[in-house]
């Protein structure tokens, strides 16, 4: 097993249809503005940006999200990810009721040379410190939508 290979995948039920949902998943501009773990989003080009983000531990982590896939009728957001992580990441929509199944798929190398020596001792720490990305991303996302 490679220690610094992850896997994650995250549902969310939320109570708005796929198209408002989608509408503000594809703005990847505006995480920081609900999203506090995600810390800052730099625009390199149309389909492209440099993402810092920073959970419950003391790092950072800075890759580019290069878009792979925008397809509003399947309801698929995919980018390909690199720098201190290393892989892709995928949102899927779904309708369920009369809101949306949120699946996000995540498949990743860490890359980042302290994350690589701590590998196997803090792996289930690493592991807890996504979850709570993800949970902050889905009040986050929650609070947006209702604003919206």
């Amino acid at each position: 097993m490679d220690w610094n290979r992850y896997r994650f995948r995250t549902l969310w039920s939320l109570p708005a249809e796929p198209a408002r949902v989608f509408a503000v998943l594809e703005q990847a501009d505006d995480y920081p503005l609900w999203w506090p773990q995600v810390r800052e989003v730099r625009r390199l080009d149309d389909t492209a940006g440099v993402i810092r983000a920073r959970s419950f531990l003391p790092y950072d982590l800075s890759f580019t999200a290069r878009e792979v896939r925008r397809d509003p009728a399947a309801g698929v957001l995919e980018v390909a990810l690199s720098g201190d992580l290393e892989g892709w990441a995928r949102w899927t929509l779904t309708p369920q009721g009369a809101g949306t199944l949120v699946r996000y798929d995540q498949e990743v190398e860490v890359n980042k040379p302290l994350l690589r020596r701590l590998a196997l001792p803090a792996r289930p720490l690493f592991r807890a410190n996504h979850r709570l990305m993800m949970r902050g991303g889905r009040r986050g996302l929650l609070a947006r939508l209702e604003a919206v």
